[in-house]
């Protein structure tokens, strides 16, 4: 039956619905709901950790126990997080395991304004970025099997803006919760220097594997239109761009990280004029400019600095821009 609900509550049905036994985090919005609905809806084991890193480590502990796992925490709590990120990206998973990162573009409820994209490219794993309450319902069960298939964590973003709008859901049928067997593997789950020199290789190997991938997942789809201008997205801008563009071309990403660097390829030189439409850092556009690409309207300037710039010629100015 389809539901009417938040991104944060279709990433807990999910959560619950894709065969997970076990959630940690820690509150922060935009990110606070997701584990209240793990608990309420009440068929999965939930805690409150004392802070983030203590939540992902007890989530890896259910993975590596061999049950499915989810760590939610806000942006900024992914810094408390890192030190053991870090290492979970060389080690590896048992079960799935997700990290929930929830960003604050605009900073509504939050004391900086911080892009989380660049930690799955800091730490070379791949990241999902949904665009609305069914891609978080949808990119949940995704996100665990990418996991399990490439032996990786795997970041979902969200931002405020898809955290806390409601839509429409169609859930998938629940997969019946199980949890594996841990096996003791030392140079597996061990990163003393010689073998986190073993894994470092892996995991070199592993983004090479994940590039493949991102060729061909329908995670990122091609929606062809007007050629005379194509637009590069994800996440809530693309509901911008279909809204304001809707004739246009569009290579819409849901695997953001890495990025398929043949479909961006072939989708710019199939339209005349090529635009990304981003939030906060200019992730996407550095790499396709870096693969060579030309982009015709990218970030002029940072986020903060466009706010800025229309105060320092009168103060109406500013008041228009701000409402």
């Amino acid at each position: 039956m389809k539901k009417i609900i938040s991104g944060n509550e279709a990433i807990a049905l999910s959560f619950q619905d894709s065969g997970g036994v076990f959630a940690s985090g820690y509150p922060g919005t935009p990110s606070t709901e997701t584990l209240e609905e793990v608990a309420r809806l009440g068929k999965v084991y939930c805690e409150w950790a004392p802070n983030e890193k203590v939540g992902l480590e007890s989530a890896i502990g259910a993975s590596l126990a061999g049950g499915r796992s989810l760590a939610t925490m806000k942006h900024v709590g992914v810094n408390v997080a890192a030190d053991a990120l870090m290492t979970l990206t060389y080690t590896g998973v048992n079960a799935g395991l997700i990290l929930m990162a929830a960003d604050d573009p605009g900073m509504h409820s939050s004391q900086n304004e911080q892009d989380s994209r660049n930690y799955a490219k800091f730490a070379k794993i791949p990241m999902l970025d949904p665009a609305d309450s069914q891609e978080a319902y949808d990119f949940v069960r995704a996100g665990f099997e990418l996991s399990e298939q490439f032996d990786s964590p795997v970041m979902l973003r969200t931002t405020t803006r898809i955290s806390h709008a409601k839509g429409i859901v169609e859930p998938k049928g629940a997969i019946e919760p199980k949890v594996g067997e841990w096996v003791k593997n030392v140079p597996k789950y061990v990163m003393l220097p010689n073998f986190g020199k073993l894994k470092h290789v892996e995991v070199e190997a592993r983004l090479l594997k994940l590039q493949a991938y991102a060729e061909t997942t329908p995670l990122n789809r091609v929606e062809m239109g007007d050629t005379e201008l194509g637009i590069i997205t994800s996440g809530i801008s693309y509901q911008h761009v279909k809204e304001a563009f809707p004739n246009t071309s569009i290579l819409k990403l849901g695997l953001v990280h890495p990025l398929p660097e043949k479909k961006i390829r072939e989708f710019a030189g199939k339209v005349k004029r090529l635009m990304v439409v981003e939030e906060m850092d200019a992730i996407f556009e550095e790499q396709i400019r870096a693969m060579g690409i030309e982009i015709h309207v990218g970030k002029d300037r940072s986020p903060c600095a466009a706010r800025l710039m229309p105060t320092l010629s009168g103060p109406r100015q500013g008041q228009r821009l701000l409402r």
